[in-house]
């Protein structure tokens, strides 16, 4: 690729950085790349096969252009979007400045919009989960209405829901579309439409597969869509892993589903400029008060006689609340600081001393726990000072593996709601 800058001195190599390099080492010319086939290219420079064809797309696009084809500079202006030659700097920009310059769609919650800085950002990956009846099918729906929606609150562009479970609730939808409180106030042209939205079942993970592949490629570029709604994205999934062994082997494959799944999903986004939004389901967790509980509850031996297994029982009961009501011992060196790894704060007790209610000196650490991060990736924390904290701890499915694969991960918790009535009063003739 050392001569691309001598056959196109004006072409935006700043767009293709993570590619050059490895185009370079293995001896790529700009004539391979528009002869060659670019799946050979990228078996054999190693690199993403949708990568590389665009790189090739944008230099035969420059040379076409150069040479006064029209078509070749209409294929142009979609590569030397503004929008695009911007985010070769976007690492170099603030949160601020980022926030600044997407395109947003309103969540019709003004608490919500500014905690995500104005919105549903566009160009990224977004997942809403949440247990069953948290609310993340409603949540879909409002944003299907709300991309229709005129700027700032939307994009004024259809939609499309691909469902994987049941078919589009267009029931629900009428219903949150005649309650919608932003486009009350709007024109009949304005106003959002079920005609707009375009709706996709995907029953396995074949036809889910094919559909992300070729159709939904057409659809987002004949009708300019603004929103992708999949829900859910674990369904098909669990399915298949059902339906399949649990072996190290079929994990493996799964994992590369989904990081191929994610960079698909994200080429999308940023090449239609639309917003791809995710249901997920959960899993319960445990938290690790809950496991120490479990562990000290059966660490007393079984007894043969009922006497004795009562008195045993509620002597572990008293070294159990002793243990958990006990503060944490302090630092035995004042100048040493703690440290955030689960290995140094959460000690496992192997032993039981019931006789003076106090754990035995012998405690081992569980080695390469990361159960001090779930509340990052999960959305969920087991820690009591945190403000959002919540005994029933949920998992979202798909692993950490899908996790890595997202922009942002918005966590729907269901909270008890406890309404106070007061007794009518008899009165005195009653």
């Amino acid at each position: 690729m050392t001569d691309l800058l001598h056959t196109l001195p004006n072409f935006p190599t700043k767009l293709y950085t993570h590619l050059i390099p490895s185009l370079e080492k293995n001896l790529i010319t700009t004539t391979d790349l528009l002869t060659l086939n670019p799946l050979e290219i990228a078996k054999r420079a190693k690199l993403p096969l949708l990568d590389v064809r665009r790189l090739a797309t944008h230099v035969l696009a420059s040379l076409q252009s150069q040479l006064g084809v029209v078509d070749g500079r209409e294929a142009l202006r979609k590569y030397e979007d503004p929008v695009n030659v911007e985010d070769a700097g976007l690492l170099r920009s603030s949160g601020l400045a980022i926030a600044e310059r997407w395109s947003v769609i309103s969540t019709t919650d003004p608490n919500l919009d500014a905690v995500l800085g104005g919105g549903i950002p566009t160009r990224y990956i977004t997942e809403v989960t949440g247990e069953s009846g948290a609310g993340k099918t409603q949540f879909l729906l409002t944003l299907l209405l709300s991309t229709q929606l005129p700027k700032p609150h939307g994009l004024s562009r259809p939609t499309v829901y691909i469902s994987t479970e049941h078919s589009l609730p267009t029931s629900r939808l009428a219903q949150i579309l005649q309650k919608h409180t932003l486009s009350s106030s709007l024109p009949p042209v304005e106003k959002p439409s079920l005609n707009r939205i375009f709706s996709i079942q995907t029953p396995d993970l074949e036809s889910q597969d094919h559909i992300l592949t070729y159709q939904l490629p057409v659809l987002l570029q004949r009708h300019h869509v603004g929103l992708v709604v999949i829900d859910s994205i674990a369904a098909n999934y669990r399915a298949e892993r059902s339906s399949t062994s649990s072996s190290g082997a079929a994990l493996g494959l799964r994992s590369t589903q989904l990081v191929k799944l994610g960079h698909q999903l994200r080429n999308l986004a940023r090449e239609h400029d639309c917003a791809i939004v995710l249901s997920n389901q959960v899993a319960d967790r445990f938290s690790p008060q809950q496991q120490q509980q479990q562990r000290l509850m059966g660490s007393s031996p079984p007894s043969s006689s009922p006497a004795s297994q009562t008195s045993q029982n509620q002597s572990g009961m008293q070294s159990l609340n002793t243990a958990l009501m006990r503060p944490p011992p302090p630092n035995p060196n004042p100048n040493q600081p703690f440290h955030s790894s689960p290995l140094t704060t959460t000690p496992t007790t192997n032993n039981y001393n019931s006789n003076n209610n106090n754990p035995s000196s012998s405690t081992t650490y569980p080695p390469l726990t990361l159960d001090h991060q779930q509340n990052f990736f999960t959305g969920w924390t087991a820690d009591p000072s945190a403000p959002f904290a919540d005994q029933n701890l949920k998992t979202p499915s798909l692993g950490l593996v899908w996790s890595n694969q997202l922009a942002c991960r918005i966590a729907l918790v269901k909270h008890a709601s406890y309404s106070y009535k007061p007794m009518p009063v008899p009165s005195s003739g009653e």
